[in-house]
Formats: structure tokens, C-alpha cells, sequence
């Protein structure tokens, strides 16, 4: 294993720092700005607009690596974040917020995009397993240890800010200072909605579903802890658990998905979400431990959705799809989290905090009901057939690029979605 990941240790420390940076920074934020009195609404325009950032990057990044390079343009980018971070810091302001977030995530799908390529060029059939859960547990543990950063500081000066642009710089070294040569022109990404949906509807559908859900929490879960009255600690301590439960599950989650109908799998999890969620929002516990405890279980099956609607597309895909499918999967789980803080904010502003959980329990109703029907439309691929299921990190930050790391990736192209590995058309193999 050491051997594997010598190569790339000093690309994956880097990407360590960069993550250290977003998972402080994204939480920093909310918690600053319901301190200084801004509006859920306002609070929900910032996750609006980073994310996108996120898809407009996903889609124009690759341009301008090509048109400067790689060094280069991954220098630009962390540079930009880190001027960002520390500009958000000095001016707080709410609209200026809302357009600094979109920057910044512009500039964290760059950042993404262009570690995940570099990391794939150091990858073969033998290390791609080894690298790939490298960079999964190195982009949960950066998240988390950001996030429980912003209880060492107060959250009302620019020191936590300082330390958010420090680690964007530290972040830049390795890639900036390595001799390797730069990796192969970043892809640009092709989004064909009609393909997708007749690869699998419920995949489609849910994805986006997901996001709105996905997208709510991890906006403005912080204002609602800050607004329920938790400290910054238990903030921070709330959301790192939602993330480290979710990673948690994803194995016994593929192991039962790889025996049984991923649909239903994916209907269960998604009500198991909607009841923690609406027990959040009609009950609403006032006990820290209680509350830690709920968000928890609706982390765990929030955060494990992805990866298996993920699998279930793939299961109707051929082999050297599986990287177009999944980008253009994560293209639309990007369009639900740009819908999920837009409503989330307006809603939490007229209903209290609480009110955000029935926004992620409406979105996972939703899932329940689709998955269900889908189920009786079509059989499911026999287990024999099915692709296997690959664990995900924290997918708010994941861009096409990191699917070219999946084991499930050994060969792609920009084929049409004309049939699945087993040679059937899509209108009957649409599950």
C-alpha cells in the first residue's frame, strides 16, 4: 500500500489542506452570518450560489486549465479561494457573501478537478482501489476536521477566517512545488438529460431529489443548530456526525444493495431519512444529545442515497459509460442543491428552524413513493449482473473527474447510452 500511494503522497496532503479549508469555511460562514442577524433566506442564497458555482465550474474550469495549464491554473484557483475566504472575513456583508461564494465555488471545482485528474494519471487496475478509497477518506476526514475547527476560535473575529485562507495556501504547495509532469486536458463535461432518464428514471429523478435534500442540510444545518440554540461546538460536532454517519452505513448499504432490489433498498433508507427528519420538525427535541442523536440516523441514510442511486444507474449502463452516466448524475444532484437552500431559506424564515427537515422529509417522500412505483414497473437486474457498488465521499464536493478514479472506471468513452453491458435497448432496460 505505501508503495501505491508514494507517488501521490504529497498531492494527497495537499488536498487534505484544501478540504481542512472547505469544510471550516462552509460551516464558518452560516454561523457568522446568523450571528450577525442575516435572514435564513440570505443564509440560504449562500449555499444557492456556491453551488452554482460548483456546476458552472464542473462545465467551464476545463477551459481555462486548457487554456493556461495545469500548475497554473491550480495555483489561480486556490488563490482566488484564499483571497475569498479572507475577504469574507473583512467584509461582512450579505450580498457580497452570496457573489463570493459563487466564486468560490467556481474555484473549488477547479481545485477538484484538477487534483482528481492528476491523482488519476498516477492510477492503474492495480492502485486504482487503493487511491480511490485514499482520496475518499482523506476528503471525509478534511470536512470533518475543518468543521470541528470552529469550535477552537471565536466566530465572531477574522482569526477562523485567517486560518481558512492559511490552509487554501498551504493546500497550494505540493501541487505547486511537485515536478511531475501535468496530467492529460480536463474532459469537458456533456449533459444529456433524455439519455439519463431513459437509463434509469428513478436514478435521474432521485438524483435531484437528493440534492434539494442534501443541498438544505448541508446549507443551513448550521443555522438551524445555531437557531436551536447549540453552541458552535455542538454545531460543528452535529454535522461532522451527519457526514461520519453516512460514511459509516455506505458498506452495509452496498453489501444488502448488491443482494436485493436497489430500488427498494433506496425506498427504505430515503423513509427511514423522511421519519428522522419529520420527527425533527413535528417534535422538536430540545435535548442536545436527543437532537445529536436524530440528526445522526438522518445523516447515516441522507448521505448514503447518492452512492446507491448511483449504483443502480450503472447497473443499466455499459462498462465504458459508467463515467459519462455518473458525471451527468452528479450534474443533476448539482441542480437539486441549488433548488434545496432557495426554499430552504424562505421556509425556516416563516416557520422556524425546525421547518427545514420537513423540506429534506418532503424530498425523501418523494423518493419513497417514486422507487416504489419504479419497482413494479420493471424486474431488477439479477444480483449476478449488477455493477458493484462503490462508497463516495462527501459528494457536495465531488466533480466528474473523481468518477475517472472509481474502480468501476477502467474504460470510458463518449458513447450514446444505446443499451447496457448486457445488451439490452434503453426503453427496456429503464428501470
Amino acid at each position: 500500500m505505501r508503495r501505491n500511494l508514494l507517488p501521490v503522497f504529497s498531492l494527497l496532503v495537499g488536498t487534505l489542506f484544501l478540504f481542512f479549508g472547505n469544510g471550516l469555511h462552509s460551516l464558518l460562514l452560516p454561523l457568522r452570518g446568523t450571528a450577525e442577524g442575516y435572514s435564513t433566506t440570505t443564509l440560504g442564497l449562500l449555499g444557492t450560489s456556491w453551488s452554482a458555482g460548483f456546476v458552472a465550474g464542473c462545465f467551464f474550469a476545463p477551459l481555462v486549465v486548457r487554456r493556461i495549464g495545469h500548475v497554473r491554473a491550480f495555483s489561480g484557483f486556490l488563490s482566488l479561494t484564499a483571497i475569498i475566504a479572507l475577504l469574507t472575513g473583512i467584509l461582512v456583508e450579505p450580498t457580497a457573501w452570496i457573489g463570493l461564494r459563487a466564486l468560490t465555488g467556481f474555484a473549488s471545482a477547479g481545485t477538484s478537478m484538477i487534483i482528481e485528474s492528476w491523482l488519476n494519471e498516477r492510477v492503474d487496475n492495480q492502485n486504482r482501489g487503493v487511491i480511490f478509497s485514499t482520496y475518499i477518506m482523506i476528503t471525509l476526514a478534511g470536512v470533518v476536521g475543518g468543521q470541528m475547527m470552529v469550535a477552537s476560535g471565536d466566530i465572531h473575529t477574522t482569526i477562523l477566517f485567517m486560518i481558512v485562507g492559511i490552509l487554501y495556501c498551504v493546500a497550494m504547495l505540493p501541487t505547486t512545488l511537485s515536478t511531475a509532469a501535468s496530467p492529460q486536458p480536463l474532459k469537458s463535461v456533456k449533459l444529456d438529460i433524455a439519455a439519463l432518464y431513459r437509463n434509469s428514471p428513478i436514478a435521474s429523478v432521485g438524483m435531484v431529489l437528493i440534492g434539494i435534500a442534501n443541498g438544505a442540510f448541508g446549507t443551513l444545518g448550521a443555522v438551524f443548530g445555531s437557531k436551536a440554540n447549540l453552541s458552535p461546538g455542538h454545531v460543528a460536532l452535529m454535522m461532522s456526525l451527519a457526514i461520519a454517519a453516512g460514511a459509516l452505513i455506505q458498506i452495509p448499504t452496498g453489501r444488502l444493495s448488491d443482494r436485493l432490489d436497489r430500488r427498494m433498498v433506496l425506498a427504505v433508507l430515503a423513509g427511514i431519512g423522511a421519519l428522522a427528519g419529520w420527527s425533527l420538525a413535528l417534535f422538536q427535541p430540545d435535548n442536545v444529545v436527543v437532537l445529536l442523536g436524530i440528526v445522526s440516523i438522518y445523516g447515516a441514510t441522507a448521505n448514503a442515497l447518492y452512492p446507491l442511486a448511483s449504483a443502480h444507474a450503472n447497473d443499466h449502463a455499459s462498462p465504458e459509460n459508467y463515467v459519462k452516466v455518473s458525471g451527468g448524475l452528479l450534474l443533476l444532484y448539482g441542480i437539486g442543491t441549488i433548488i434545496g437552500p432557495t426554499l430552504g431559506g424562505p421556509v425556516m424564515a416563516a416557520f422556524g428552524p425546525y421547518a427545514l427537515f420537513a423540506i429534506t422529509s418532503i424530498a425523501h417522500v418523494a423518493i419513497t413513493i417514486y422507487a416504489v412505483i419504479r419497482s413494479r414497473v420493471r424486474a431488477p437486474v439479477p444480483a449476478a449482473d449488477r455493477e458493484a457498488y462503490i462508497a463516495m465521499g462527501n459528494i457536495n464536493v465531488k466533480t466528474p473527474e473523481s468518477f475517472n478514479l472509481s474502480p468501476l472506471a477502467n474504460s470510458a468513452s463518449e458513447d450514446n447510452f444505446s443499451g447496457d453491458r448486457h445488451g439490452r435497448g434503453s426503453e427496456e432496460k429503464a428501470a
